[in-house]
């Protein structure tokens, strides 16, 4: 019998725990938490052939102090059911927050938010005693944190309980007394719709289960206890079922061995319900298992994450079954039906012989889900072909994608964001493994009886580590050259959109892939795609020879001689304004020269524009720049070996290599300065990108052979 007044807590001191349980940053928590009791109330009634109802009441009084004329104060809110009641064993539940042996910090602690968001919270609750229909008792009961409950170590008072002569069950809840300013000012602004849409997303799981069954829902605002305005939540605002089926289960069993699970010819039935929602009222699609019209327990749905959308619907399934509200528990939602590795713990001894399992359920539950909803399915398997390229393209590591929560709403730079910031991850992790073992080999001993063995542990390990710490940085290496080789094929190929109408590949197209015209910089180029060495020279591309400059200085002179001066201007000709396409100096006393002439040009008809090109340098640079060797290398498509060696004799071909070649040949020095030297070359393009391409790969296979981490 427990006695009015404060109800002590037994073994736990509230003012240190109940600080402990958060207050929720969700306004509408406490109410949430009384609808949440309400439902519940009415669920527990034996006889369900009655007219559940709920009605919360939003009470205002107007601010007579504000010039505002719709400026209300909030007083209280009201929620009210006719479900059964604080009865013994109810009452019992709720005085339970004050005993710790019943878990306070797990069960029950939703009533708490009364007494973060608002100074009591009182009952009063019409009930039958017994079950007896003529037997009506009220119980009445206050909640609070204020100090004199917490001096007597005590949130609940216990006020009365009293035979009445009332004939309806009735419970009541008032919130009253806002113990925060912005929570009174939220809740002075909240209307019946607001408060009904919020209700409806919260709960929709439970309402589209219980959409045949729904209580007499009403929503109300008073102002000075007058009815301003009101509104219901009734089953026309709960979305219907869109599919439902039944569906079959095998029991399973132990085989003989104890080793093997197997499934027996023993079946349950199940019953399966799907609601297809627009995206902005379901927050994350579901697969719940439902037990006695309240979701017990989530399953995976195997094509579909949470948070994934087609064509702005989201999904939610509901699986029930007598077999599920029979496996309930007193602690709701703690259903008695294992998992596979549960069932074979023979040490929980908690299960018979033979057991539905949770996997069987989520199996066959998803069977159905892919037969019916294909278009699930195809999503799904779009969204991985088209991981598989970003996979390809960018050599991005399968264990890592399989790791990352990527959904099929995710756009490609959101997966490749997610794949890289867990790169970045393991990268500092290994940094941080390497310095930690880097560290470790000063604490080596060298007069330790095990110096030699723990010096190669430990160097061994450095060298495994490293490996996996280059892979990150040289496969985002390795990915963009192979994205570059993509797109230099599609150009050869005429595969872009822009090639599509044109019908010929313009020759600044391929320059400025591989060189941008106009740049400097040759370390951000392309230039490896001839050889890995290049970029690490100082070039320009496109860069007219009169405003050549290495190392700050100008390369050609300013100031000629008259009939320097005439030369390079005769004919009607600035040579010193020409631009060659690229220039590259590796060393000091050579330059490389690389002239590109569209696929579509014979490039026979251009053989001497680099030797052109190369006594220009050679007769009129100043006397810092004395260059003596170069290098040539015309580059097309059209090239035809007997047209070349017919206009340049000197010309050989490579058979093996698909090129030509002019060994060393003299740049002739005039006035006086030396002669110099030129090797030159004859290349296709489609050449180029065949060796390229093959050196990428031998790239890509060590990335393989050193694996993921």
């Amino acid at each position: 019998m427990i006695e009015f007044g404060f109800i002590k807590a037994q073994g736990i001191n509230y003012a240190g725990t109940i600080p402990k349980i958060k207050k929720s940053k969700n306004k509408l928590q406490p109410l949430f938490e009384a609808i949440t009791n309400s439902l519940e109330s009415l669920q527990l009634v034996e006889d369900q052939n009655f007219q559940k109802r709920i009605k919360i009441q939003i009470l205002l009084n107007k601010n007579l102090l504000s010039s505002e004329k719709e400026k209300f104060d909030f007083q209280e809110f009201l929620i009210e059911d006719n479900g059964i009641g604080f009865t013994d064993s109810e009452f019992d539940r709720i005085v339970n927050l004050n005993d710790n042996r019943k878990g306070f910090l797990n069960k029950g602690t939703g009533r708490v938010q009364f007494l973060h968001f608002f100074e009591k919270s009182q009952y009063s609750s019409l009930y039958r005693k017994n079950g007896r229909i003529s037997d009506l008792w009220e119980r009445k009961l206050e909640l609070s944190k204020k100090k004199a409950f917490l001096d007597k170590n005590s949130i609940i008072k216990y006020i009365s309980n009293e035979k009445t002569d009332e004939l309806n069950r009735s419970t009541v809840l008032r919130l009253q007394n806002t113990l925060n300013e912005s929570d009174q000012s939220f809740y002075s602004e909240l209307t019946p719709e607001d408060l009904k849409n919020a209700i409806i997303d919260h709960y929709l799981s439970y309402f589209c289960e219980n959409r045949n069954n729904f209580p007499e829902f009403t929503i109300q605002r008073l102002i000075n206890d007058q009815l301003k305005d009101e509104t219901k939540i009734e089953g026309s605002d709960i979305p219907e079922v869109d599919y439902e089926t039944p569906f079959h289960v095998n029991y399973s069993e132990i085989n003989g061995d104890g080793k093997k699970i197997i499934p027996t010819d023993e079946v349950e039935k199940f019953h399966l319900k799907s609601f297809v929602i627009d995206k902005d009222k379901l927050e994350k699609n579901s697969l719940s298992l439902v037990s006695k019209g309240q979701i017990a327990k989530k399953l995976k749905i195997e094509n579909l994450s949470s948070s994934d959308h087609i064509s702005g619907k989201r999904y939610l399934f509901l699986l029930s079954g007598n077999y599920i509200d029979e496996r309930d528990s007193d602690n709701r939602g703690d259903l008695k039906i294992p998992t596979q590795e549960e069932f074979k713990d023979k040490s929980q001894e908690l299960f018979s012989d033979k057991e539905i399992l949770i996997e069987n359920l989520q199996s066959n539950a998803n069977e159905i889900i892919n037969d019916y909803y294909s278009e699930i399915k195809k999503k799904k398997e779009d969204k991985q072909k088209n991981l598989r390229k970003l996979m390809d393209m960018f050599l991005l590591d399968r264990e890592t994608v399989e790791k990352l929560n990527i959904t099929i709403n995710d756009s490609d730079a959101e997966i490749l964001k997610k794949v890289y910031q867990s790169d970045a991850q393991s990268v500092a992790k290994r940094d941080a493994e390497i310095k930690q073992k880097i560290e470790n080999l000063d604490k080596l001993g060298t007069k330790s009886e095990n110096y030699t063995e723990e010096l190669e542990k430990s160097v061994n390990e450095l060298v495994r580590t490293i490996p996996l710490q280059n892979r990150t940085s040289l496969t985002h290496y390795v990915a963009r050259r192979k994205l570059v080789l993509e797109l230099f094929e599609k150009i050869m190929e005429k595969q872009l959109e822009s090639l599509k109408t044109r019908g010929y590949i313009d020759e600044d197209l391929l320059h400025n892939l591989i060189f941008q015209q106009s740049s400097e910089n040759s370390q951000d180029s392309d230039l490896w795609i001839f050889n890995e060495e290049f970029i690490y020279f100082k070039g320009v591309s496109e860069k007219k020879l009169s405003k050549l400059e290495l190392k700050g200085k100008k390369v050609f002179k300013e100031k000629f001689e008259e009939e320097e001066e005439r030369f390079l201007n005769s004919l009607g000709e600035k040579r010193l304004d020409r631009r060659p396409d690229i220039l590259l100096f590796p060393a000091e006393g050579k330059c490389i020269i690389i002239e590109f002439k569209s696929p579509d040009v014979n490039a026979s008809k251009h053989l001497t524009q680099i030797d052109q090109y190369a006594s220009l340098i050679r007769n009129y640079t100043t006397d810092d720049f004395e260059i003596l060797t170069f290098y040539g290398y015309l580059v097309g498509e059209n090239i035809e070996p007997r047209d070349v060696i017919g206009a340049v004799s000197q010309y050989e071909e490579s058979y093996h290599f698909d090129y030509l070649f002019r060994p060393g040949t003299k740049v002739t020095g005039f006035d006086g300065r030396r002669n110099g030297s030129i090797y030159s070359e004859v290349i296709k393009f489609s050449t180029l990108l065949k060796r390229a391409k093959l050196r990428n790969k031998v790239f890509i296979d060590k990335l393989s052979e050193i694996g993921p981490e």
